[in-house]
């Protein structure tokens, strides 16, 4: 911002103090100079009359209409008292004419307008009246009232100008506070979603493996003494599962993470997360105290998270799998043509599967059958997790962050997520997801029941239409 600029900024913030000392200013020189239209002499009352009619412009900006309205009663107080013209005390009455048309409201400018006329016309009637100087009658003077009209209906002009312009401006400034509002606003909504997101990922993640882990360990404890073999697996899976947790919570936080350039680890920090022998078996080539890593397992690096897609709807043989190897009984059915879903819908019904099956292994109970039915229909995708656990005797009825974050997953996608018991024993979680380009359709109510019971896990469940299944 230039000189100019400034000035012009400090001129609008202190607006009281630059009219106050310009008031001052035009006072004395008024107090110098003052005399009346025929210039006689200066006495007492013309220097009087003289500084009242410009001493209000001090408030000119500040209080725009009273400064206007003492401005005028001084000029018109003058007049009515024998002094008609006061130079240059009178020039006071264009400036307040400006004045109130650029900072007053509508009216006032417009009042002030015609009062300007109205009292160059009655300026010339006072003085023609009066019979005025030797040298001017009252045609005399209409030359001059016509001149004054002009010159002032000029100044108007110039301030309706003044006026659009400080109004564009304003305009344009409230614009863009409300511009920065908003993205203000934006970003923080932005930003809520977005923890949302990371939240409803990392209760998944945590939730589905630590559940298995959890499981394995309490098998593996109790099967060391009688089956070292079993307690050798369950040690296996739960490496496994620890690692592949590992690996989506790297990929999952690697977003919240300012890596500096070439994906180096930052000073201070270290690149590899390592296990210390423990006294657990150790798998064939030293593969490490709790089994080897499979194959496709992402590892991690020393330079970050390892790139790989988001799971899907296509990856739910490998839920299933993670699942069985925890010691449940799961069959998963497809019923229907399957349909390739967009990334974020893939990922949605994958999570909602993990975490129907992860309630399913908190609270069913030991040993339940769970049956997991993916139905594609012309309109819609259908995720049904049943279970023949203990269900609602599990003492869970209350909705906790998974259900939320299943609901909220689906409303993204315009779906739905209903659960409860089954009649007869167990529990039910169904997922409804429109397919792309079809709008959701309304939701029906409760399918009849199987004839198995199937209940699981501490979430919400929901009864389910029974289909021709066949065990994947």
């Amino acid at each position: 911002m230039g000189w100019y600029g400034r000035v012009v900024r400090w001129s609008e913030q202190h607006p009281f103090v630059l009219d106050a000392t310009g008031a001052a200013v035009l006072l004395l020189f008024v107090g110098i100079t003052a005399t009346d239209l025929g210039g006689a002499d200066r006495g007492p009352a013309v220097v009087l009359w003289s500084i009242a009619t410009v001493a209000p412009l001090a408030w000119r900006r500040v209080r725009p209409v009273l400064s206007a309205v003492a401005v005028y009663a001084c000029a018109l107080g003058h007049l009515l008292a024998g002094f008609p013209l006061l130079l240059p005390a009178d020039v006071a009455v264009l400036v307040a004419l400006y004045s109130v048309t650029v900072w007053g409201p509508r009216w006032a400018h417009r009042t002030a307008m015609a009062s300007t006329v109205l009292g160059c016309l009655l300026l010339a009637a006072v003085v023609g009246l009066a019979g005025g100087p030797a040298t001017l009658g009252f045609l005399a003077l209409l030359p001059v009232t016509v001149f004054l009209g002009s010159l002032a209906t000029a100044v108007w002009a110039f301030g309706l100008t003044r006026r659009y312009r400080r109004v564009t401006v304003e305009t344009l400034r409230d614009r863009a506070r409300r511009l920065e509002v908003e993205r203000d606003q934006q970003a923080r909504i932005a930003t809520a979603a977005e923890r949302a997101r990371i939240a409803r990922e990392m209760h998944d993640i945590v939730a589905h493996s630590l559940s298995i882990v959890v499981a394995q360990a309490d098998g593996g404890r109790y099967a060391a003494g009688q089956d070292p073999a079993a307690a050798t697996r369950a040690l296996g899976v739960i490496s496994e599962t620890g690692r592949a947790a590992l690996a989506d919570m790297r990929r999952l936080l690697g977003v919240l993470r300012d890596d500096p350039a070439g994906g180096e680890p930052a000073p201070g920090a270290t690149g590899r997360a390592t296990l210390a022998p423990g006294p657990g078996p150790t798998g064939p080539g030293g593969a490490g105290p709790t089994g080897p890593v499979p194959a496709g397992a992402p590892r991690a690096t020393t330079s970050g998270a390892p790139l790989a897609p988001q799971p899907d709807d296509a990856d739910l043989e490998t839920v299933v799998a993670q699942a069985k190897d925890a010691g449940a009984h799961v069959s998963l059915v497809r019923v229907g043509t399957p349909r390739r879903l967009p990334p974020g819908a893939g990922l949605t019904l994958h999570r909602v599967a993990q975490e129907a099956l992860s309630n399913v292994r908190k609270h069913a109970g030991p040993d339940p059958r769970v049956t997991v039915v993916v139905r594609w229909e012309p309109e819609a995708v259908v995720l049904e997790v049943s279970d023949d656990g203990r269900g609602a005797a599990a003492g869970h009825d209350s909705p906790g962050f998974g259900l939320l974050g299943m609901r909220e997953r689906a409303a993204l996608f315009g779906g739905s997520v209903t659960a409860g018991p089954r009649p007869g024993g167990g529990w039910r979680v169904r997922f409804t997801m429109p397919l792309p380009g079809v709008a959701p359709a309304p939701e029906a109510g409760p399918a009849p029941a199987d004839p198995p019971p199937a209940a699981g896990g501490g979430a919400v469940r929901h009864p389910v239409p029974e289909d021709t299944q066949e065990p994947a």
